[in-house]
């Protein structure tokens, strides 16, 4: 028999993508944030969330500037992802202090983060309150991906990129493929 020990309710979706959030406008101080609470919320309109406490130095940034950039982190930019997730922007530039590069983005005035993989520009429709955290719901408007993650044919190799994960307090880097989309129907 399977038994079972109760907590008290919680947040134990895990593992989770541990992103870099930038915000603010390129050209005046932009800062990093980095956060495990987004997520896909719609594809048509492609749409996703992010949830930041109140305190935090990049929810009054995003709220003001109605954009921010999701930036997706690999294992060689989890040093960085980490000590952006701990270091306040209101006392050092992450930027700066992590060599990181602040790039021009197409649609928004949030800068992309260079060197990661994947950068998803944003635009707020709405903020939801929800108590520790507030939901940003945003459109996505506009996607950059690293071309040296491109193959000959044009299609994207995202997954050999190194992503990372976050689970309960942890970083992992993605493990082997154990199936696609649809395989448990697929006729053999």
């Amino acid at each position: 028999m399977i038994e079972k020990e109760y907590w008290k309710p919680g947040n134990m979706l895990y593992p989770i993508p541990a992103v870099m959030v930038s915000c603010g406008k390129i050209d005046d101080k932009p800062n990093i944030i980095t956060i495990a609470w987004a997520g896909t919320i719609c594809s048509s309109p492609a749409m996703v969330s992010i949830s930041i406490r109140k305190e935090r130095y990049s929810y009054d940034l995003i709220k003001e500037n109605k954009e921010f950039v999701i930036n997706l982190v690999t294992k060689d930019l989890l040093k960085q992802a980490d000590y952006c997730g701990v270091k306040s922007g209101r006392d050092v530039d992450k930027f700066s202090k992590m060599r990181l590069t602040p790039m021009m983005a197409k649609k928004v005035s949030a800068p992309l983060i260079a060197e990661s993989p994947v950068n998803i520009e944003c635009i707020v429709k709405d903020i939801i309150p929800l108590g520790t955290h507030d939901m940003f719901l945003a459109e996505v408007v506009s996607v950059a991906v690293d071309k040296k993650h491109m193959d000959k044919e044009g299609r994207f190799h995202l997954n050999q990129s190194g992503l990372i994960v976050y689970s309960h307090g942890e970083y992992y880097g993605l493990g082997e493929l154990l199936g696609k989309f649809g395989y448990s129907v697929k006729k053999k």
